[in-house]
């Protein structure tokens, strides 16, 4: 159908081979005009069969016609591929649906607050019944209205075949990840096939070790900036602060660092930049919860949809003329160069991640334009910025629960810049944080996907226990029982940035401050990110360096 309309053309024929043909004299009232609608394919012959069309008014009742033709013909797909994918999928367990036309839409809606009469932030079961997930089994199947099938997967033996298959076969859902191309373009997160290959070749040294030592650097110095920040409110009686409004302007400072050796300045003042991020990342939800929003033609003429693109504006006007200026400097000035520690003589090294993606080029040769740069740069922004923050709000809250836990990682922070000048935490210092390490990582195991907090993999998923990482008991543990970057060929190329960033940032807040719980109860809200309602807050007490 959408073939037939996408080749339909209107053309107009005289009752003459001219069109200055007329009934006796040349002026265009004395001419007469025959419009006729040349339709390829079916809905072209069924048109066909219409009477010639002889007037603006009989031409506007057959656009009508063909309008509600091509929506009947469309609702008519949607139920017979929503049966078609019933049929299919009933080897999957079945939750209790509010009717057969609307299915599970609107009962996901409510896993996604929770809380514990505890104040702790735990997940209900998802493979225990309840009652939006009333399933005792690894696996079932959602239907959201005719339009959308969700099926959701708890187990590692049942994901391991979809993670593990070639990147050729796994192509990205476009139910939501649409909504996402027009401000990501085609960079590694939606990107498929040959192209998605060629770029993960490409993107791959910007992770290099030697590379993430240098963002290490930038990390304590955002994560300072961001502590000064918090002595200077607490010093005026402001000591209870929202984690994720404070964290996620650090990341972005962070990033903006990493990614383009700029200074934004974001923590202390305000930047249009860091605004239009946040207007995207805000307005995609909502796009992804308002299914008439789902249809391109309505969202673009939308409040919304206009919104959207004044941002999408915004965000790559900065990322262009960055790429651009830097593009023109390294013409004219070569590769960046400094000195090495060893020896003192120069050398040339990559300094951030366009330095890397302009001088990266593939086995032909060839290397990336300016455009698809842009794609990977605006995607390396949006997938480092709130996840990492995220995760950092997420494991300081749950420490300030647990204070014992609080306090054995403070004590290992300790002990390690004992004796040191400064408390910068440097590369090597990484692997020396155990303890820590098993705190950022119990955060992320039971809590963010279905699988982690399934109780045949996970014993009493519900209680915060870093130990569960502990060398001893993860030896039997399935491979992709953890999971939190996702694994096999599509896993995050970033993994190593983000958990550098965590233990730097975890580390040094843990030295200088007692986190404690903050004020009001607080109730997970699952949307890009794992967020809280109402901003998830905590009080600071700075502490004197031992």
């Amino acid at each position: 159908m959408e073939h037939s309309l996408a080749h339909a053309s209107v053309h107009y024929e005289t009752l003459r081979s001219d069109l200055n043909w007329c009934d006796g004299d040349n002026s265009p009232t004395s001419c007469s005009m025959r419009m006729a609608f040349k339709l390829d394919g079916v809905l072209g012959r069924l048109l066909g069969l219409l009477p010639p069309v002889s007037s603006w008014r009989e031409l506007l009742q057959l656009s009508f016609l063909v309008l509600a033709l091509a929506l009947l013909y469309r609702i008519t797909r949607l139920l017979w591929g929503h049966a078609r994918n019933a049929r299919r999928l009933q080897c999957f367990a079945l939750p209790p649906r509010r009717n057969w036309l609307l299915g599970h839409l609107g009962l996901r809606r409510g896993c996604s607050r929770w809380t514990n009469p505890a104040g702790g932030l735990e997940i209900p079961p998802l493979c225990a019944p309840s009652p939006f997930c009333p399933c005792v089994t690894p696996e079932h199947v959602w239907f959201l209205g005719p339009f959308y099938t969700l099926v959701r997967l708890f187990h590692p033996n049942y994901v391991k075949p979809i993670l593990t298959a070639s990147a050729n076969i796994s192509f990205k859902d476009e139910l939501f990840y649409g909504f996402l191309r027009p401000w990501l373009g085609q960079g590694l997160l939606l990107s498929n096939g040959e192209h998605w290959f060629r770029h993960r070749r490409l993107l791959t040294p910007a992770f290099h070790f030697d590379i993430l030592k240098i963002y290490v650097e930038i990390f304590n110095k955002s994560t300072d900036i961001m502590h000064a920040k918090w002595r200077r409110l607490v010093a005026k009686g402001q000591a209870c602060h929202d984690m994720f409004e404070q964290i996620s302007l650090m990341t972005l400072d962070s990033l903006l660092k990493c990614a383009f050796s700029h200074d934004s300045n974001c923590q202390e003042s305000p930047s249009e930049y860091i605004a239009a991020i946040y207007e995207l990342s805000t307005l995609v939800l909502k796009r992804q919860h308002r299914m008439l929003h789902h249809w391109d033609w309505l969202y673009w003429r939308s409040p919304e949809g206009q919104r959207f693109r004044r941002a999408c504006a915004v965000v790559h006007k900065f990322t262009a003329d960055i790429i651009q200026g830097r593009r023109a400097q390294l013409l004219h000035q070569g590769e960046p160069e400094e000195h090495t520690e060893d020896t003192g003589t120069r050398r040339k090294k990559l300094t951030d991640f366009i330095d890397v993606l302009l001088m990266s080029k593939d086995e032909e040769g060839n290397g990336l334009t300016d455009e698809e740069i842009k794609a990977e740069t605006d995607t390396f922004m949006f997938e480092g910025h709130d996840t990492t923050a995220s995760g950092i709000s997420w494991i300081l809250y749950n420490l300030a629960l647990h204070p014992q836990y609080q306090d054995r990682c403070r004590a290992e922070i300790n002990a390690l810049l004992e004796g040191r000048d400064t408390e910068e935490i440097e590369w090597d210092d990484l692997t020396n944080l155990p303890f820590t390490t098993m705190c950022i990582k119990e955060r992320a195991s039971p809590r963010i996907y279905g699988i982690h907090h399934n109780p045949d993999i996970w014993p009493n998923p519900e209680v915060y226990d870093p130990s569960r990482f502990d060398q001893e008991n993860s030896k039997n543990r399935p491979s992709l029982a953890f999971i939190p970057f996702s694994a096999g060929p599509r896993n995050c190329i970033g993994q190593n940035f983000a958990m550098a960033e965590m233990r730097v940032v975890v580390a040094l807040t843990l030295r200088r401050f007692l986190v404690t719980p903050g004020k009001g109860e607080v109730r997970r809200l699952s949307e890009l990110i794992l967020r809280a309602e109402g901003g998830l807050w905590l009080q600071l007490e700075p502490i004197s360096a031992p």
